[in-house]
């Protein structure tokens, strides 16, 4: 039963019993309210499922988004009244603005009545994602795999804006969440590794990230999706973590066994993301976070 639905039902069953113990009358059976869930789905290209295919036909093809994103397996698991505005590339502040014409600032879709809010957010802020992948992408075939060039050229400079900009940025975006939903629930994932959290055996040739760079990108995605817990925790808004369970299923796993595609020689039509199997572990964790079943 979806966690509205059941706070639904101790609230009759609460105000049954209620009314029984003050003699008011033959009290009647409690009765489940079965209202769909509204459900809003926020958040950039992890949550718009990019280079999973089928794309979404009600999506601007600049979103890269699918029907087969975590937010839409979880609407199927929970019949809800469903609004996807995720989208690829998004940054904080799309949330506000419009990220590309005809495609509307994603809290437009927020509703009192909302129930439920689901997103990812931040990767892309700072440029931090594609901007570290590059870097240290380049700098790693230049350097034949060898030493840490990305780490000896950027030193701290992605954690650091992570810590300045990124998480104040979600801080933010999330209290504005629950100002214009504060009957929501609001979940944010963290980001499932890109990286193992060191270099294994043929990594090399997916993720052309030198060996010494492999421990460089994985603390810097430690210290993204420690912001979002950080920001999660102190807005009382609930995270899914993601860490524990994509452990293993980095982009340098073989196919059948990796959520998220490699830069080289990956299925997806945009690399370096989740595949349906990762959508569908991110959904999977999402509901049983939730208790949606």
């Amino acid at each position: 039963m979806p966690f509205h639905a059941k706070k639904r039902l101790l609230s009759a069953v609460l105000a049954t019993a209620g009314t029984a113990a003050l003699g008011l009358g033959t009290a009647a059976p409690a009765q489940a309210v079965s209202d769909p869930l509204n459900y809003v789905a926020l958040g950039d290209s992890y949550s718009a499922g990019s280079g999973v295919l089928p794309l979404d036909p009600d999506a601007s093809l600049l979103c890269a988004r699918t029907t087969r994103n975590y937010p839409n397996l979880l609407a199927a698991r929970t019949g809800a009244n469903f609004a996807d505005v995720t989208c690829g590339g998004a940054q904080t502040k799309h949330f506000t603005t419009a990220q590309y014409p005809g495609v509307a600032p994603q809290f437009d879709a927020l509703r009192s009545d909302t129930d439920l809010v689901t997103l990812t957010i931040g990767g892309n802020d700072n440029n931090t994602f594609v901007g570290a992948i590059l870097a240290c992408g380049s700098l790693g075939l230049l350097s034949a795999g060898q030493g840490s060039p990305c780490k000896d050229t950027y030193g701290s400079s992605f954690s650091d804006d992570i810590a300045d900009k990124t998480y104040p940025a979600i801080r933010t975006a999330l209290n504005q969440i629950r100002a214009k939903s504060p009957k929501a629930e609001i979940a944010i994932l963290g980001y499932p590794w890109i990286m193992p959290e060191q270099s294994v055996p043929g990594c090399f040739l997916k993720m052309p990230v030198a060996e010494g760079d492999v421990p460089y990108l994985y603390q810097m995605q430690t210290d993204l999706n420690a912001a979002v817990e950080k920001a999660a925790a102190e807005t009382g808004v609930t995270f899914v973590d993601m860490a524990g369970v994509s452990k293993g299923h980095d982009a340098c796993r073989p196919i059948g066994t990796r959520w998220i595609e490699p830069l080289l020689f990956g299925t997806n039509v945009v690399p370096v993301h989740p595949n349906a199997a990762g959508e569908a572990a991110m959904a999977d964790q999402a509901a049983a976070v939730l208790g949606l079943g």
